[in-house]
């Protein structure tokens, strides 16, 4: 039976209670709800996915059949999730400047030509918006969709030029973390290379230092089995891709991300998730520090 926990309480405009239960194995989400509620009817069980009480993953779910995976967490709202409350706003620090969240995998962090919406800018401005209307947000740097983790943003022009002029420089520590497929012999490392992309947006090493762009990174194992391996990162260098693409020139790709590579994706999603920054904030000077947990994921697939 799935273990139920404390009552959680997102970060949304109204004050939505959830109850929290943790996914014991590999389930559709309609025979996980039966086993947490076995009393109601399975049209109950129904009415909870269409009327909007369901999250997963920060995303309202009504999908009947939507596959779970042990470790996943499942929400149950105490309310129906207002349409605009899709994904809550998981705050790591806010100021008068900055806005700092932990964005969920999934969610691009600004819009392409097929999303406009469900994005964390969009959700970040509702949030922003609900407090002033006149207020203004703009994204200091991006996330791919499927990597979770730290995602700065600012609330005004000024504020966001001068992180972007500085980044290098006020930035002390980028930390992630990686499940990559396989067993790295060595336990600890720095990849190095200069990086270029195609037309079609495949970021590849090469060692012409004239037209890439040099790429640092440092890794060291925290954890493995069998199969996989969970790595501590820490960048030196930003680039586009840097992480799925190194982690391949290893020949350990990064779980989920076929397009670096990889065979196998156990969790149903990119294993990579920005956990850690350190920066000195550009007006006040303060060092800020953010860092959030493990994904529950990563850590049951690899603690097996």
């Amino acid at each position: 039976m799935q273990q139920k926990k404390n009552n959680y309480q997102g970060k949304t405009s109204k004050d939505i209670k959830f109850s929290r239960y943790i996914v014991k194995k590999d389930i559709i989400l309609t025979d996980f709800l039966l086993e947490v509620f076995p009393n109601k009817s399975k049209n109950s069980i129904k009415q909870l996915l269409t009327q909007r009480y369901i999250q997963i993953e920060h995303q309202v779910i009504s999908q009947f059949d939507y596959p779970l995976t042990k470790g996943q967490e499942v929400l149950i709202a105490s309310t129906p999730i207002p349409k605009n409350n899709d994904t809550y706003i998981d705050i790591l620090h806010e100021d008068k400047d900055i806005i700092i969240i932990n964005k969920p995998s999934g969610l691009l962090s600004m819009a392409n030509l097929s999303e406009k919406e469900n994005t964390a800018y969009h959700l970040v401005k509702l949030y922003l918006q609900k407090k002033d209307y006149k207020a203004k947000v703009f994204i200091v740097h991006r996330l791919d969709r499927d990597t979770s983790g730290i995602l700065v943003l600012a609330k005004n022009q000024k504020i966001k030029k001068e992180l972007q002029d500085d980044w290098n420089d006020i930035v002390l520590k980028r930390g992630y973390v990686a499940l990559v497929e396989g067993q790295l012999k060595q336990k600890t490392g720095t990849i190095r290379s200069y990086l270029m992309e195609t037309k079609t947006q495949l970021v590849y090493s090469t060692t012409n230092s004239k037209d890439g762009k040099l790429a640092i990174t440092n890794y060291q194992v925290i954890n493995q089995t069998k199969n996989y391996s969970l790595l501590d990162i820490s960048l030196e260098t930003g680039r586009k891709n840097q992480i799925r693409v190194h982690m391949q020139d290893l020949h350990h790709p990064i779980i989920g991300d076929k397009k670096y590579g990889a065979n196998t994706d156990p969790i149903r999603r990119l294993g990579l998730h920005a956990h850690q920054l350190e920066f000195i904030h550009p007006h006040s000077k303060e060092k800020i520090k953010v860092k959030t947990k493990i994904p529950n994921e990563f850590l049951q697939l690899i603690n097996q």
